[in-house]
């Protein structure tokens, strides 16, 4: 399973026979295989990872966010479910440009709090189809860790030293992540009282009484209007998530699906479909020619992506056209062995209208997956958008609203622009892939315009390279396009990737940014592969983060 020609940099997977989980933070993982030793479903461990999540990774996860989800049943029928909230019903271009914002929604405060976190709804209709365990259970280590202190990660330790200016400049955020003005050391306590509260009244109320339709709605909603913010207690109660059906594509044999608009799924898809037509293997990995060719494959990947991507609710994206085949093969023709593409000339293969001025998504986000002794498979992802969200907690709630309506535009003929009661454009993608009509995969990374590409990576890697998903998490990854807290769209690199490669990939014209080893910019990647001919779960969790794999 593991293989010989591939890297050897860290750990091994871990290989079990009758749950696995992974995530991360190592105390999420905990709490998810906590959920399954007792009994619980992949979706209950699922909660309770999250649940987690919002705990140990405040700046990357929330109650306060929106949540995706692709379950697969053990005879391959896979359903995905949008847990990602509308804006408010005020929420019009017109309210922003009364408060003097005619180009771009604020990224963070009140007014960048202007859509329904979905997340925790999300967990209830995946609970009510598959829970085996009390909803009320799933919340204990979370709530006992949000009560007393949740050791400080080596991530959270870093953004909250990146942040801090950031977090000092809102008492609201300042009280809880830095009372004394300064960012808190790797594995001291952080205690969130008023978050164990708001954990303890969703687990005790459920998603709605507890949450979207009870008191927690109207303090949220009582805290944020001052702010501006334009979320009021209709939109909460309004709001439910929903199961639709995800979109899928063939890669060598394999299905790989993703989830529809409002997410970058159809994105990912393409890259494969692009890539698809080489012989990568032949390429090997770590190549000048597997680098450059999948950086021109997100190049094209993304012209239509920025062209498209919006609520399929609010405009008909021509998905079926975009991942045909023979679309697939025209652009294809587009890329040169020798020569790269500049990605802000890249002309989209279908056209939505008039040109609108594009933007590049960024966010923090964790992914996380699960398998249990009875096959089922999930692979989620949950997000608040950019670090700390929208950067203010709501009153004595202990949470952070995310900022993901700040990427809706102002203008009026961008396929994203705002309107009341409208999905944004979605950077969180879970994955999840079937061999021969039974789960094979599940996978996914954080990362905003890296999620798409290191999908790529994980599926070329074990697919077309034979590694075992411990191997391919950890090989070193690019990404094409802006990286965090940059506006240069470069083919940025791990300091790993070797002199020579980059030489080469300098010389047929990719704009290269080489990034630290193990740099966090690219995504922590997670993964969980069913071997069904020797009866094992094979699960891998990325060092650039602060999780682990473990099972049982």
């Amino acid at each position: 399973m593991t293989a010989p020609h591939g890297p050897r940099t860290g750990r091994p997977p871990t290989r079990v026979d009758r749950g696995a989980v992974t995530s991360p933070h190592t105390l999420a993982s905990e709490a998810g295989l906590h959920a399954l030793r007792r009994g619980g479903s992949a979706v209950d461990a699922g909660i309770a990872v999250n649940a987690m999540l919002c705990v140990a990774y405040p700046h990357m996860a929330g109650l306060g966010g929106d949540g995706f989800w692709l379950i697969a049943e053990p005879d391959g029928t896979v359903r995905g479910l949008n847990a990602s909230g509308p804006s408010a019903s005020a929420a019009t271009r017109d309210y922003y440009r009364e408060r003097g914002h005619t180009d771009e929604v604020p990224s963070r405060g009140g007014l960048a709090a202007l859509t329904v976190p979905g997340a925790v709804d999300g967990w209830r209709l995946a609970h009510e189809r598959h829970g085996r365990l009390p909803w009320s259970d799933l919340f204990a280590d979370a709530i006992h860790y949000a009560r007393h202190g949740v050791p400080v990660s080596r991530s959270l330790s870093d953004w909250l030293v990146e942040d801090l200016d950031l977090l000092n400049g809102e008492e609201s955020m300042a009280r809880i992540f830095v009372p004394d003005g300064r960012a808190a050391r790797e594995g001291h306590r952080l205690a969130q009282p008023d978050l164990a509260r708001s954990l303890a009244a969703i687990a005790a109320g459920g998603a709605r009484g507890g949450f979207y339709e009870g008191a927690l709605a109207q303090r949220i909603c009582a805290a944020l209007a001052p702010t501006g913010s334009p979320l009021r207690v209709d939109d909460f109660a309004a709001y439910q998530a929903h199961w639709e059906d995800p979109i899928y594509t063939d890669y060598r044999g394999y299905t790989v699906y993703e989830l529809p608009p409002n997410t970058q799924g159809f994105a990912a898809l393409q890259i494969l479909n692009l890539v698809s037509g080489y012989d990568v293997a032949a390429w090997g990995d770590g190549t000048p020619d597997y680098y450059h060719h999948l950086a021109e494959a997100v190049k094209l990947a993304f012209a239509d992506r920025d062209e498209w991507l919006t609520d399929k609710h609010w405009l008909d994206i021509p998905v079926t056209e975009l991942l045909d085949p023979d679309y697939a093969t025209r652009r294809r023709e587009l890329i040169r062995p020798d020569r790269a593409m500049v990605m802000a000339d890249v002309e989209p293969g279908i056209r939505f209208g008039p040109q609108a001025r594009r933007r590049s998504p960024q966010g923090d986000t964790c992914a996380f997956s699960a398998v249990d002794e009875n096959g089922l498979v999930v692979s989620a992802i949950q997000s608040i958008y950019h670090d700390f969200g929208s950067a203010i907690i709501a009153g004595d709630t202990g949470i952070i609203p995310q900022n993901r309506g700040s990427f809706f535009s102002l203008d009026e003929n961008h396929p994203n622009r705002m309107e009341p009661g409208k999905r944004t454009f979605h950077t969180l993608i879970p994955g999840l892939v079937c061999r021969d009509g039974r789960p094979w995969l599940a996978f996914g990374s954080m990362g905003g315009e890296g999620q798409p590409q290191t999908h790529a990576a994980l599926l070329t890697r074990t697919i077309d390279f034979g590694y075992d998903v411990q191997q391919a998490i950890e090989a070193p990854r690019w990404l094409m396009g802006r990286t965090w807290g940059t506006t240069a769209q470069d083919l940025s690199l791990e300091g790993r990737i070797g002199d020579e490669i980059v030489r080469e990939l300098q010389r047929r014209g990719q704009p290269v940014r080489m990034l630290p080893n193990w740099d966090d910019n690219l995504g922590h990647a997670h993964a969980i592969r069913i071997d069904h001919e020797r009866g094992l779960l094979e699960a891998g969790a990325d060092p650039r983060g602060d999780g682990a794999a473990l099972g049982y």
